[in-house]
């Protein structure tokens, strides 16, 4: 196992300059500049702009001071933000991301495996029907549909909970919370569902029932674990875009998240700062899909003697 990890991490270090590599070409292939607005500038003050961004050298001069910046760390400054590097901007951003992700990524887990396994011990039932039913729905309806929906019923209507902004507090990430996870609730429930149901029709599980185990027992002690391992595979590279956060959901509740800074950059062609939430999120994806190897032993002792 020590030697397949160390494998994956090797890996990963191609895997995210590939990703440098491809945003930074699109970026710049994209029409347009940082620099480019409903009023263009005087040449001269252009000129000096770009040759304070250095982006007034070639591309692949360009490049390599954006590489030898991240080797220390430094996305560089931010074109459309003068006062701000990209690092401060992420910094600003990612606690927000990383409560409402981390809260979500609970949420979604707990409930998704509870909800199908419930299905999965129901099968074929009114309960079973009833969960799939609820599942297809939230992982067809998007969130920017269910989050002006909760938003005008618990915000507007009952006036329980805040709608935008976070000086309702804790209570203001409650809404969020509940729209980003709905999809990922969605996913996890069928994901469950579905392992469970196969191991359940393993013949070891027939053996612990034919010993008089319960089904409480029968679930937890047997056919749990190994049932998660597709959860667990689906839990990687969703856990990296709840954390980073949701675009729709932070534009929606007016959170200053990464996502908005990551649309608004975009929209300016701001390159370093897309550039510096796209290697942060390619980031994750990594690290999570590399805990996920790590839970995968776990739940698979057979993978870690490998």
């Amino acid at each position: 196992m020590g030697r397949f990890l160390l494998g994956r991490l090797l890996g990963a270090i191609p895997t995210l300059l590939a990703i440098i590599l491809l945003s930074f070409a699109i970026m710049r292939a994209a029409p347009g500049g940082p620099f480019d607005g409903e009023r263009a500038l005087p040449p001269e003050v252009e000129a000096n702009l770009r040759a304070a961004y250095d982006l007034d050298a070639p591309l692949a001069v360009q490049l390599g001071r954006y590489l030898a910046g991240l080797a220390r760390f430094d996305f560089g400054p931010s074109f459309k933000y003068a006062d701000f590097s990209v690092g401060e901007l992420i910094a600003g951003g990612a606690p927000v991301s990383a409560i409402i992700g981390g809260a979500a990524l609970l949420l979604a887990t707990v409930l998704g495996i509870a909800l199908g396994s419930v299905a999965a011990l129901d099968r074929h039932r009114a309960l079973d029907s009833g969960v799939m039913a609820l599942a297809v729905v939230g992982q067809v309806v998007p969130t920017f549909v269910v989050g002006p929906l909760l938003a005008l019923l618990f915000g507007l209507w009952l006036g329980w909970l805040p709608i935008a902004g976070l000086e309702g507090g804790a209570r203001a990430f409650v809404l969020p919370v509940v729209t980003l996870a709905l999809p990922y609730v969605a996913s996890i429930a069928r994901l469950t569902r579905g392992s469970l149901r196969e191991v359940l029709a393993q013949p070891f599980i027939r053996t612990a029932r034919a010993k008089g185990l319960d089904d409480a027992t029968v679930l937890w002690r047997h056919a749990l674990k190994p049932a998660l391992l597709p959860v667990v595979s689906y839990l990687g590279p969703a856990a990296a875009g709840l954390l980073t956060g949701s675009v729709v959901v932070e534009t929606v509740f007016g959170l200053p998240g990464i996502g908005r800074y990551f649309v608004q950059g975009a929209i300016n062609r701001d390159y370093t700062l897309v550039l510096g939430v796209v290697v942060l999120y390619g980031a994750l994806i990594i690290l999570f899909n590399l805990l996920v190897d790590i839970l995968y032993g776990w739940l698979d002792p057979r993978l870690a003697r490998r």
